[in-house]
């Protein structure tokens, strides 16, 4: 597939490059073969901080200067300036009350030979572990006809992350580990449920291998689950301060409503 020239995502990409070049951050990659250099493919990625979607941008284009078309909040794009950006980086907009717009948009973008990421945990992991997915990622693999490509991401967090003020210092030469994983096929009569959850597996199988072989002894750090010897939330505690921050953002609307 021939790459059209976008200037705008090639000048966002310089600025991420620039920004990780700053920081010094130390990257480690396995699997990217698995990337495909054509094609449609969802990028399935775990979510533990804010810039995953720059870091396997990164990877990516790194490898095979392919773009990814990244699912976002509508909020994001409701921004002037940084909804105008979006859309000429023909990122997909997502309204999480009326996601069919967005479905049939990305659907289309598979076909038509995209990558298109997707975070299918919807919000990041404050307890730095995967969380129950959405089945968002499946069901567009299978009726794009397209793989998944699980991507594994650690260390990202400690950039910036949700609960966690991280300071300027600390950001210099954290290691970042991705993991691309084999391709996932998604038959058309598969179990959606089923392979929701193999992806879930598959996710924290990768995440668990690149915890074990990170550089960096995370024993009573912030950024370590707590089952790892660290003093991230445990899933049950993210789960529940997740619920309450929702509870009072629906409050609020009602009272501006």
């Amino acid at each position: 597939m021939r790459r059209r020239n976008e200037p705008v995502y090639d000048t966002a990409v310089g600025v991420g490059r620039s920004l990780f070049g700053f920081w010094r951050l130390r990257r480690h990659t396995s699997g990217i073969e698995h990337l495909p250099d054509e094609g449609g493919a969802v990028i399935a990625m775990t979510h533990f901080g804010y810039l995953e979607f720059a870091l396997v941008e990164w990877a990516t284009v790194l490898h095979n200067r392919r773009r990814i078309r990244f699912m976002a909040k509508q909020g994001a794009f409701d921004q002037p300036i940084v909804g105008r950006l979006l859309r000429s980086m023909r990122h997909i907009a997502v309204d999480m009350r009326a996601g069919a717009a967005a479905y049939a948009d990305a659907v289309a973008a598979l076909r038509s030979g995209e990558l298109v990421g997707v975070f299918p945990e919807a919000g990041v992991s404050a307890s730095f572990t995967v969380r129950e997915l959405k089945s968002g990622a499946v069901r567009l693999a299978q009726e794009a006809g397209v793989p998944i490509i699980p991507v594994a991401v650690w260390g990202g967090h400690r950039l910036l992350t949700k609960n966690h003020r991280v300071g300027f210092r600390e950001r210099f030469g954290v290691p970042v580990h991705f993991s691309f994983g084999e391709p996932i096929t998604v038959a058309p009569g598969a179990d959606v449920g089923a392979s929701t959850e193999q992806l879930r597996d598959r996710l924290q199988g990768m995440i668990d291998e690149l915890q074990r072989d990170y550089p960096v002894d995370g024993t009573g750090a912030w950024w370590q689950p707590r089952a790892l010897g660290g003093t991230a939330p445990t899933p049950a505690e993210a789960a529940a301060a997740d619920l309450e921050r929702e509870r009072r953002r629906e409050a609020r609307r009602q009272t501006t409503s």
